[in-house]
């Protein structure tokens, strides 16, 4: 029986620092193809619907976006993917 509460323990301990390798990053993205005020509600609301995403921020004028995502959930490659299929391409801005 301590053999299985021991295997128990460390199937427990790595499963649970899976999720503590999780971190909130920020990343700005540079935003293409925003020509109109109403631009910026797309390209957030695209960013949002991300699984992960938990803050947006578009700027029209800069043309970028700044967000900030959970990376255990969600990944750069998402995030620009989300933006691109909207019709906004982006990418990281250096």
């Amino acid at each position: 029986m301590s053999k299985l509460t021991a295997s128990s323990a460390i199937l427990l301990s790595v499963l649970a620092s899976s999720s503590a390798f999780a971190a909130e990053k920020t990343v700005t993205l540079a935003v293409r193809n925003m020509d109109c005020a109403a631009c910026p509600h797309t390209v957030k609301a695209s960013l949002q619907a991300v699984p992960g995403v938990t803050q947006v921020a578009v700027s029209f004028r800069e043309k970028t976006a700044v967000v900030s995502y959970d990376d255990g959930k969600a990944d750069l490659k998402a995030l620009t993917s989300a933006t691109t299929n909207a019709g906004y391409p982006s990418a990281p801005k250096s």
